[in-house]
């Protein structure tokens, strides 16, 4: 009887027990590991393969299991590390490091590291603070492109051993301390002064240079001008008083007629001119007078002028 209901109870309920584990076999056998993502799969705790994206199977029933799925795409972290200059200045470094797994060391990836991320700060730190003392703060600003290749090498060295590949290190920043950014901006300030008052006086210099030349030069053409004008005037003289010796007249009534001539050209001019003048003296006795002393000194004159000219 015992046997009867045992055999009514397969019959019965066999086929949806068998498909219940079809279905459970199905259900914890079959996975799917998606695009640029390596599945690490472990038999009793024991690493038996990685597998790669696509349709899989495994060993149902949690025989297999999916440890961990690591991802191949490029990852990034970002850190703030503190240390110091050549010159003993502190400073914060932002740096961010853009990193991936190989996909041929997805085991080696996993299993190297428990925390990834803080070991690669710890990497990051070691070689920021071989690199940057190097330098002073003015180099660190200047040679900022040398520390990241510094640390990327260094880097690149240390995490290839774990199946990692450092794709690039950027510093992002490089931050001294407030009073030392306070400094550095008030000796750029008193330089910017310094070099501006030196312009400044520069171009003083160049304008009082320009305008005593300038002077120079005028008083140069002035003269010249001067001199020219009584050559003219000499030569002009001379030559009015020889045609006017020639005719036949003394030598005091050629200097009289030249000297009247004159006289009356340059009332002319005072009258043209509109100038107010007083001439003195005024009598007709004190202009002969005048007139007198302007032909003994012309007589001189000329006659110098002449004894020159033979």
């Amino acid at each position: 009887m015992h046997l009867t209901i045992t055999h009514g109870f397969l019959s019965v309920f066999g086929p949806l027990i068998i498909f219940l584990v079809l279905v459970l076999a199905i259900a914890t056998g079959v996975f799917t590991v998606r695009q640029e993502t390596i599945a690490i799969i472990e038999r009793f705790g024991k690493f038996k393969r990685a597998v790669g994206p696509g349709l899989r199977v495994r060993v149902p029933f949690g025989i297999d299991r999916i440890a961990f799925k690591v991802h191949l795409r490029v990852q990034q972290t970002h850190m703030e590390i503190e240390t110091k200059t050549l010159d003993n200045v502190f400073v914060h470094l932002s740096v961010a490091v853009h990193y991936q797994v190989k996909a041929d060391s997805a085991k080696l990836a996993y299993y190297s590291l428990v925390d990834p991320t803080r070991q690669l700060r710890s990497y990051v730190e070691d070689a920021i603070r071989s690199s940057l003392p190097k330098y002073t703060l003015d180099e660190a600003f200047e040679r900022e492109g040398d520390i990241a290749s510094d640390v990327h090498k260094q880097l690149s060295d240390e995490m290839a051993k774990f199946g990692y590949t450092i794709v690039r290190t950027l510093i992002t920043e490089i931050e001294p301390a407030p009073e030392v950014r306070e400094a550095m901006n008030a000796i750029n300030a008193a330089q910017r002064q310094r070099m501006a008052a030196q312009e400044l006086a520069e171009a003083d210099k160049i304008r009082v240079v320009t305008a005593a030349e300038a002077e120079a030069d005028r008083n140069r053409l002035h003269g010249e001008g001067i001199a020219n004008q009584r050559k003219a005037i000499v030569d002009g003289l001379n030559s009015s008083f020889g045609e006017l010796k020639s005719t036949g007249l003394s030598e005091k009534d050629v200097m009289s007629i030249l000297l009247t001539e004159q006289y009356l050209d340059m009332l002319g001019s005072f009258a043209r001119q509109g100038t107010h003048t007083i001439l003195l003296p005024n009598s007709a006795t004190g202009a002969d007078d005048v007139r007198t002393q302007i032909l003994s000194a012309l007589a001189a004159n000329l006659g110098n002028i002449q004894n020159n000219d033979k």
